[in-house]
């Protein structure tokens, strides 16, 4: 019967020896990869066959999302028609792990006679592949995990991880930011907890509870639950805020035994409301309503003047975490 523990293990062990060995092998024809990228002013495209085609497709997303414009072209389609992707200004990468692939020998003529720079990834140096290459990333495996050394498995990981080196040497080169990431992810959490701003969610004119100073405390009762927030500003007649009023601090005065219809609010509210400039993330607004306990806070604009409120289920709707 199949060890199937015994079994992964030891396919694991293989593959994470064989990606330690690739530490050796980066070296001139790596940077000169890379600085054949960099100076590229076009997008580096990137062909393989097979396995190695969807490995290819991987590299080239990833280098798209980390400040390379990327993209992969099948060599099989390349032939009939799609070449006419691959433009002067532009860099290819073609994988194949014999260096041979009769898919990808065929196109080299055509990319060296359009004056495109060819990086190779393969596990033969001496291959068509790389003697044609002006770089080629050595991701060569003395053995597959397959245990009929014939299925692509360690030679395919290599080959990523190479990929992601070549990707994260650039990003970096680059200068390559968070926020320029999540220009390229905008769908994806990381995408609006790095890009969404308070003034994109946040409630404004009307919407925004409010209350004059000399207004009874009844009114800014109901001007909460009317506005839902748990809270109303505090203005003076200019329009300036001057402080907040809370369901904390209606039930800290609930044993006062106050006269709702004539205490004014400006004898029971908060005079230091905590505030967030609108231009501010939506993470960041969140995380100032986490340390201080509260749900909501009032939004300034640039003058320090109220511009809206933001509540906690404004950013957790907008899928912030």
């Amino acid at each position: 019967m199949t060890d199937f523990i015994e079994s992964g293990q030891r396919t694991i062990e293989m593959e994470t020896e064989a990606v330690k060995k690739l530490s050796s092998r980066i070296g001139i024809p790596f940077v000169t990869a890379c600085e054949t990228i960099l100076s590229c002013n076009g997008r580096v495209v990137v062909i393989g066959m097979g396995k190695s085609g969807h490995i290819g497709n991987k590299i080239a997303a990833t280098l798209a999302s980390t400040g390379t414009p990327a993209f992969f072209v099948h060599p099989g389609e390349a032939s009939h028609g799609d070449l006419g992707m691959i433009t002067k200004g532009d860099v290819v990468i073609a994988i194949s792990n014999s260096g041979n692939t009769s898919e990808i020998v065929t196109l080299i003529p055509l990319i060296i006679r359009l004056g495109i720079p060819l990086i190779s990834m393969t596990g033969d140096d001496q291959s068509q592949l790389a003697k044609a290459a002006c770089a080629n990333l050595n991701v060569s495996v003395s053995v597959e995990a397959c245990p009929l050394n014939l299925a692509p498995t360690t030679s395919t990981t290599v080959t990523l991880v190479m990929g992601d080196a070549l990707a994260i040497a650039l990003l970096e080169a680059r200068g390559f930011s968070a926020e320029d990431f999540a220009f390229s992810h905008p769908g994806g959490a990381l995408g609006r907890k790095l890009l969404l701003r308070v003034r994109d969610i946040m409630h404004k004119d009307d919407e925004i509870p409010s209350v004059t100073a000399d207004q009874p405390l009844q009114d800014a009762l109901i001007e909460m639950t009317q506005k839902g927030f748990g809270m109303t500003t505090i203005m003076s007649t200019d329009g300036k805020l001057i402080g907040i009023f809370t369901d904390g601090d209606l039930r800290r005065i609930f044993d006062l035994s106050l006269d709702i219809a004539t205490t004014p609010i400006s004898e029971v509210m908060s005079i230091t409301p905590k505030t967030i400039n609108q231009n501010m993330l939506a993470v960041e607004a969140l995380t100032i309503m986490e340390n201080s306990t509260i749900t909501a806070l009032i939004v300034e604009d640039d003058n320090h003047n109220p511009a809206g409120v933001i509540h906690l289920h404004d950013i957790l709707r907008a899928g912030v975490v």
